[in-house]
């Protein structure tokens, strides 16, 4: 089993916060991701202690990258990234070959990609929008993602395995243009967390330490507004990009030099395809701003 060992002082706040039963305040720092419950930290802490891989599952703008970093920082532990797509292939992966020079004598060099470093640093490896990859492409370290832990790299046929500590965190966006379905066998590597979004209280908080934003009244109205939109996503009216927290954040600093409407119709609305979607979001500003 390759287990993280997280540093004492957040083995000791986690253990009093889990007794407690509050929130762990302590545990992030600024800027760093608050969960909406107790339950998504000490899981995810949980299952990264135990050397399992999890997988982050939830609508844009949640917080799911943000989410990572700050596991990330509680392990202090570095984090290698791929930003995956239709294009993701085996060199964006694992690493290419190129031609380099060892005084005047041309050689061939194998430089690491992400998933190799990750491997030899024995740290993360976050994978972003797992599921915008070709299905052909991620099967190339479903060998990485299980007990064993190895790859046998393409590129130099060397048999690499993982060093004490590595364990994969990856994020799903479901249902958007250009993602396929997780297979099973690939699903059943990852422990599966829900990143719902932030609401109310939290999300007023949120704002007060990460936008510029310090006009409580104003900040409650964007809460107010955020609350609207994610009722009209889980409704169908509007699509996920929408409710982004991320997007809400932006308008909230833009706020403070343009008014809220332009701040909203240009971090929020402008994002919009459907003139439908955009004329809702406009009447929900115009009605609380």
């Amino acid at each position: 089993m390759h287990n993280y060992q997280l540093p004492q002082e957040i083995q000791h706040l986690l253990s009093e916060r889990i007794r407690k039963d509050d929130m762990f305040p302590e545990l992030i720092r600024d800027g760093g991701y608050m969960p909406p419950n107790n339950e998504l930290l000490i899981d995810a802490i949980t299952a990264l202690s135990m050397g399992k891989n999890i997988l982050l599952k939830g609508p844009t703008g949640a917080g799911k990258t943000k989410f990572a970093e700050t596991l990330s920082s509680l392990f202090q532990q570095p984090m290698f990234s791929v930003n995956c797509s239709v294009d993701l292939d085996a060199e964006s992966l694992l690493g290419f070959k190129t031609l380099s020079y060892e005084g005047e004598k041309q050689m061939i060099e194998f430089i690491p990609g992400p998933v190799i470093n990750a491997m030899k640093h024995g740290t993360f490896l976050y994978i972003d929008e797992i599921n915008m990859a070709k299905p052909e492409t991620l099967p190339l370290i479903n060998g990485v993602l299980d007990y064993r832990r190895t790859i046998t790299n393409p590129f130099t046929n060397e048999v690499v395995t993982a060093k004490d500590g590595f364990t994969v965190i990856a994020a799903i966006n479901e249902g958007y243009i250009g993602t396929v379905p997780l297979n099973e066998a690939l699903k059943n590597r990852f422990i599966v967390i829900e990143v719902p979004y932030i609401e109310g209280e939290q999300l007023k908080q949120l704002i007060q330490r990460n936008t510029k934003l310090d006009d409580e009244k104003m900040i409650d109205l964007f809460v107010k507004l955020s609350a609207d939109l994610i009722q009209a996503v889980r409704q169908g009216k509007l699509s996920e990009d929408a409710a982004s927290i991320r997007a809400l954040l932006d308008a909230c600093d833009l706020s403070v030099v343009i008014t809220p409407k332009r701040a909203i119709l240009r971090s929020i609305v402008d994002k919009l395809d459907e003139e439908r979607e955009r004329e809702f979001v406009m009447n929900l500003a115009e009605t609380l701003f």
